[in-house]
């Protein structure tokens, strides 16, 4: 395990939004470099870096054309290993995004394998016996190539499936074992892809669609037990290269598959939606004030998951990320604050999506840019300052639009003010740095009562406490300390430790 994950704080960047530096509208490599500093300062020593690769961009670069090159529109791949060796000089890791399961379709695997005469690449893709077969179950893209046959994509019809295999063969006429060498080449040729960056300064990846491998796989075991010869590969070959996997399982992602950390990812009614969106908008969120919310599904699902998984890995709750609305979307800007105060002091890796920071807004009436469809309204341009494009780009047309709203937050109008977001994310992180019990590995004690809220929870020496709602509360505890930081204020009473409305309070136990 990486020695350094333990103290690691991510921030996510979005490459096309987040600087542009040379005016044409898009974000760009060497736009990251000159911001390096900011993200340093903010209390972020490590990055996520959405997908540089040459790509038609179909789906934002997840839809990649050749995972050896940067798009052009980023810079170069000089550039990137530029980005590499000023982070490190600075002390800071840079993780790329891995694209193992699917390509773009126009990348020269696809258009070797789409081809009616046979070559070493025709298995690198799924495709069926003939066009005549096109099974229900699977996603298909039927009658469109010279090759007899159809062939599986990921997602969208631009992202074919590589072929890994199948878990179990319920149509041998075309579906091959995990086993077949042209399934272990194509995880080879993963690994190429992997050590190509690495060996270049890349200090590792964050994968998407981890889990989408190896096809009727319900029990993701064949898929984990590729990772694990990843991880592997990596113990012997990169020690300190790290992976997080886009998968929300953290026995299966961590514990059998071997990867470092599992994003605890927003679903439908889990206990991440619970916490910080549940409901109509948020009305049923914890974090929620109106006090609709529970701990409920959030202590029942993340407990088991953490006390399984925590010897082997790090669960990384993160603010936000490309694929959701932001959270302001859901909750107001006190709240918020609490979310961010209890995301940074919780066990593990955490992630912090750029913009999140200074509260940027989820733009939900614009059109559909690169595939990002409803997503589009979180990966509008990073708010630096006033001016044109709000800093971004001196560009008369920026591929995104900017918050044309007149109290539009930016980097310059929060970063100085005490009752600002930016101010309690930099306070906390922080302190996350400074005391060792707040780190990614520092044991957790949760303190609440039948899932109901307020609630606490126990780090070592550090104890947090948490009121979301909009009226006063008490906590139920014996524990007494100094105060540490907060929002909002505390008192000691009889009984334990009552809470102002929407307040959070870390102390250090005596």
């Amino acid at each position: 395990m990486p020695a350094w994950l333990n103290d690691a704080v991510f921030y996510e960047i979005y490459p096309q939004s987040f600087y542009d530096s040379n005016g044409d509208g898009i974000g760009d490599i060497n736009g990251i470099i000159e911001k390096l500093d900011y993200v340093k300062e903010l209390g972020c020593n490590a990055i996520w870096l959405n997908p540089v690769y040459d790509s038609p961009f179909m789906d934002a670069g997840y839809d990649v054309r050749d995972y050896k090159k940067v798009a052009p529109r980023y810079g170069t791949n000089d550039d990137l290993i530029r980005l590499f060796k000023t982070a490190h000089e600075k002390g800071m890791k840079i993780l790329l995004d891995l694209v193992p399961g699917h390509t773009s379709d126009t990348h020269p695997w696809f258009t070797q394998a789409k081809k009616a005469e046979h070559s070493e690449l025709s298995n690198r893709y799924i495709f069926t016996k003939t066009v005549w077969d096109a099974p229900p179950q699977y996603r298909m893209m039927c009658g469109i190539c010279e090759r007899d046959g159809n062939y599986m994509v990921n997602y969208f019809s631009s992202q074919p499936a590589l072929n890994y295999g199948f878990h179990e063969i319920t149509h041998p006429e075309w579906q091959l074992p995990c086993d077949h060498p042209d399934c272990l080449a194509t995880v080879e040729a993963i690994k190429d892809v992997m050590r190509f960056w690495l060996d270049k300064g890349a200090d590792g990846f964050r994968v998407d669609m981890a889990d989408s491998l190896v096809k009727n796989d319900d029990e993701k075991v064949a898929t984990a037990k590729i990772w694990r010869g990843v991880r592997d590969m990596l113990d012997k070959e990169y020690p300190n290269a790290a992976m997080v996997s886009e998968w929300c399982s953290p026995e299966r992602a961590i514990n059998n598959a071997g990867f470092h950390m599992d994003f605890y990812l927003d679903h439908a009614g889990n206990g991440y939606n619970r916490m910080f969106r549940g409901g109509d908008w948020g009305a049923e969120a914890a974090f929620n004030p109106n006090g609709c919310g529970s701990l409920k599904e959030f202590v029942e699902e993340y407990l088991p998951a953490y006390e399984i998984s925590k010897n082997n890995g790090y669960i990384s709750f993160m603010t936000n990320n490309h694929d959701m609305p932001r959270v302001t979307a859901y909750l107001d800007k006190r709240a918020i604050k609490l979310v961010d105060a209890f995301i940074f002091t919780m066990p593990g890796v955490p992630f912090l999506y750029y913009g999140d920071e200074i509260g940027m807004r989820y733009q939900s009436e614009l059109v559909s840019k690169e595939g990002g469809f409803s997503r589009t309204g979180s990966r509008t341009p990073m708010q630096w300052c006033a001016g044109k494009n709000l800093g971004f780009s001196t560009s008369d047309e920026p591929y995104l639009p900017v918050d044309s709203s007149k109290d539009a937050p930016t980097v310059e109008n929060q970063k100085d003010d005490p009752d600002s977001i930016f101010s309690v994310i930099k306070s906390v992180i922080a302190l996350r740095h400074k005391y060792d019990d707040l780190k990614g590995n520092g044991e957790l004690e949760l303190i609440y009562e039948n899932g109901r809220i307020p609630f606490a929870y126990k780090r070592g020496s550090m104890l947090m406490l948490v009121n979301p709602l909009s009226s006063y509360q008490t906590i139920k505890t014996d524990y007494r300390g100094e105060k540490v930081y907060s929002i909002g204020s505390f008192e000691t009473v009889d009984e334990g430790i009552r809470l102002s409305p929407q307040s959070f309070v870390m102390l250090k136990l005596s």
